[in-house]
């Protein structure tokens, strides 16, 4: 595969491995380090001219210092005359501030957007946004690519009565998600209206849709203190559900979030491995053919939380022009 070059910032190096040895080829030679004033100093370690160029860089871990490193590697590429910079954003930072829902509120998304085109991205590909109206802050191509797949895959493969199951969102936003997966399996769907009192605590929850005495599958976007998720999960349990499961794109995991899924009453969760949330977390790859299930360890889960391993669709984009 000539002309492409793939270089890993530092937020997730071993999903960017995961990606080129999928294309078959070698990571590109870059060094980030920090001045002693905490600046971040990129160095490109081999010719990029002429060369279409992908950087893998997640919206984890820590967040501003790993954009920063994004947007400078972006901009060390362009001008050192690559033909073509593409971003490979899995989750995209910011992505929650897509909007203004309160006076003097930023728009916080449409920043990020502006940010990495001025750095001279060509191509932006990303993973499951959380708002599909971000694509609009773009003038460049933006490819959001879709975990249903991979979630349609799971459910047939893990849950033996999918069959009688409903499809819940966990939030009004992730309807339109919801209920896709639900046609695509013809089952039911049911969603949970939340009120929030400040971010990240919830307030009041209301379900609409009926799940007595079927199994409930929990899917979202972003799970990061995890509150709405787990009381999403009681809610479900005080209307009927026999048994709760929860898929999950991009598993932050920030706060007491491990601590909340511990305690939950969840049968299994199931997330992808775009984001690691800055834990510690130790995950052995089982590689199969399209998709890598991968075996969560290191924290005593009362059930098997599994991560899916999205190195194929991320390889495959890149691969075919997208």
């Amino acid at each position: 595969m000539p002309n492409i070059k793939i270089f890993s910032g530092s937020s997730h190096q071993d999903l960017s491995q995961k990606i080129a040895d999928r294309l078959g080829l070698e990571l590109g030679k870059v060094v980030t380090k920090k001045f002693s004033n905490q600046e971040t100093c990129v160095e490109i370690g081999e010719s990029v001219r002429g060369e279409d160029v992908y950087i893998v860089q997640s919206g984890c871990g820590e967040i501003n210092d790993n954009l920063m490193e994004l947007l400078i590697m972006i901009n060390a590429c362009k001008i050192a005359s690559a033909s073509r910079v593409t971003a490979v954003i899995p989750c995209f930072p910011y992505a929650r501030q897509d909007k203004k829902d309160k006076s003097r509120a930023p728009i916080s998304a449409k920043l990020v957007a502006n940010m990495l085109s001025v750095a001279g991205a060509d191509h932006i590909i990303t993973m499951d946004l959380h708002a599909s109206q971000i694509q609009g802050f773009f003038d460049i191509p933006v490819d959001n690519l879709y975990a249903e797949p991979a979630v349609l895959k799971w459910i047939r493969e893990n849950i033996s009565e999918w069959r009688n199951c409903t499809i819940v969102s966990p939030d009004a936003g992730g309807a339109k998600r919801v209920t896709s997966i639900a046609d695509r399996l013809n089952v039911d769907f049911a969603l949970i209206h939340k009120e929030r009192k400040k971010a990240n605590e919830v307030d009041r929850m209301v379900l609409v849709g009926d799940v007595k005495d079927r199994v409930a599958i929990l899917v979202d976007d972003m799970a990061d203190t995890c509150g709405t998720i787990c009381h999403a999960a009681d809610k479900l349990l005080s209307a009927g559900a026999t048994r709760v499961y929860a898929i999950l794109t991009h598993g932050i995991f920030s706060g007491p979030a491990i601590s909340r899924i511990n305690n939950a009453c969840f049968e299994a969760a199931q997330g992808n491995d775009c984001f690691l949330g800055g834990k510690s977390l130790i995950l052995h790859p089982l590689l199969q053919d399209c998709v890598a299930w991968i075996l969560l360890c290191g924290h005593s889960f009362p059930f098997g939380l599994t991560f899916s391993h999205l190195a194929p669709p991320l390889a495959r984009c890149p691969g075919r022009k997208c």
